[in-house]
């Protein structure tokens, strides 16, 4: 297992941030490689699993861990076939607005594929 972090700052309010994160229903506008997310609830919540749906029809199965609000971070472990990645995802103040961090583990040659649209997401989702 390999590890690698990722962030993004821009101008957009921590909250807002964290909003985008927690509703489900916000992921592909910010996401560009998501084009649905298929769960029983529309926030991420603990223990909450489903399905992300790539813009490529491929479809992940996740199962999300931990969920601060108060904090703002979460959990999520996704699979896809014998591949598995655990995320970490972080939303903090910043002097310019937001800072969202991502820690990834997994395989490294799925996370160093994996990098580009993660940076290209952080980027957009920090946007206001």
């Amino acid at each position: 297992m390999a590890g690698l972090t990722l962030h993004a700052v821009g101008p957009a309010r921590p909250e807002a941030v964290w909003e985008r994160y927690a509703c489900l229903d916000q992921w592909a506008s910010w996401s560009p490689q998501i084009r649905a997310v298929h769960a029983d609830l529309r926030h991420l919540a603990p223990g909450l699993g489903g399905a992300v749906e790539s813009v490529a029809g491929l479809r992940a199965a996740f199962r999300v861990g931990a969920v601060d609000q108060d904090r703002r971070y979460w959990t999520w472990r996704v699979r896809l076939g014998p591949l598995r990645v655990t995320l970490r995802h972080d939303v903090r103040a910043h002097p310019r607005g937001s800072r969202a961090g991502l820690t990834l583990r997994g395989p490294l040659p799925v996370l160093v594929a994996y990098a580009p649209l993660a940076r290209l997401a952080l980027r957009r989702l920090v946007r206001p």
